[in-house]
């Protein structure tokens, strides 16, 4: 049985923009982070927060959540060279109340998520799978990473996985094993959440709170894998990423161009999508 969408309402739109070209037809940002596809995608008087492409960039998943409310997953994709109207995704069948933070595997065959009860708990990592007509109906991922509360997960191109431990407030990973995640392993690292791994694992990103001025606010990191296989020092992506609000859950697109993340800087301290050039990654690389 396959999972099919259903016209997320809240959009109050009949007539969809007609948008044509990768990442909605907007324009492509360079060094300075701008609100992704705002009105759009990014949208006012909620939270928007975890956003992945399938490998071909003609489809889009992300996570929104109302104040109060439970985490929902929209997608739109391409069809006849122009992006299609967002639709809300039940992945879970009704069988958890929130879906979030969702991401397609690197082959494009399968969407990990996180879901959740209603009553904010039983938080673990989901898969389903694609079919023919959209996804099958969603499975808990059958590991030790899920006799945990965790979330976000990220995979690498070889199939490990990254997340985060939401009560140990660490990163985690498990690695892929015969077709499985039999083990997990703390990522060592000095600190943060929301891991995105790069496909080859040479670098990682995270948010954490800011390390200077006595700030509360969260600020996105990068560490980069050194040559003995650990983690360098964490390095501020500076002022390209982060500001006096908070930023978090980094992703970089599946074409390696471009780095999302959240910005929480609306009012009643809610949260748009903004995308910057990798570019601001690179220039922190060691030479």
């Amino acid at each position: 049985m396959s999972i099919f969408s259903v016209i997320d309402k809240s959009y109050g739109n009949s007539e969809f923009p007609n948008l044509k070209g990768i990442y909605f037809g907007q324009k492509l940002p360079g060094l300075i982070s701008e609100v992704f596809a705002p009105d759009i995608v990014s949208i006012n008087g909620r939270y928007e927060y975890g956003i992945s492409f399938s490998p071909d960039l003609n489809e889009i998943y992300f996570s929104t959540q109302k104040e109060g409310g439970v985490a929902s997953i929209h997608f739109s994709n391409i069809e006849d060279g122009k992006w299609q109207p967002i639709k809300k995704l039940k992945l879970t069948n009704g069988l958890k109340a929130g879906e979030m933070h969702p991401f397609v595997s690197r082959d494009g065959k399968k969407i990990y998520f996180t879901a959740y009860s209603s009553d904010f708990t039983d938080t673990k990592i989901w898969t389903a799978n694609r079919t023919n007509n959209g996804w099958s109906n969603a499975t808990k991922l059958d590991s030790p990473i899920n006799d945990r509360e965790v979330f976000y997960s990220i995979l690498a191109k070889n199939g490990d996985l990254f997340y985060t431990d939401i009560f140990k407030s660490k990163t985690y990973f498990s690695a892929f094993e015969d077709g499985k995640y039999p083990k997990t392993k703390e990522v060592e690292i000095e600190f943060g959440l929301h891991p995105f791994i790069s496909p080859s694992q040479d670098y990682l990103l995270v948010d954490a709170v800011a390390k200077d001025q006595n700030r509360k606010d969260k600020d996105i990191y990068v560490y980069f894998k050194k040559t003995d296989g650990t983690w360098s020092k964490p390095i501020n992506l500076g002022s390209a990423v982060n500001s006096n609000y908070t930023e978090t859950v980094p992703s970089v697109t599946p074409d390696g161009k471009y780095l999302f993340f959240s910005r929480y800087n609306e009012e009643e301290g809610l949260s748009n999508f903004y995308w910057v050039s990798t570019k601001v990654i690179e220039r922190f690389r060691p030479k």
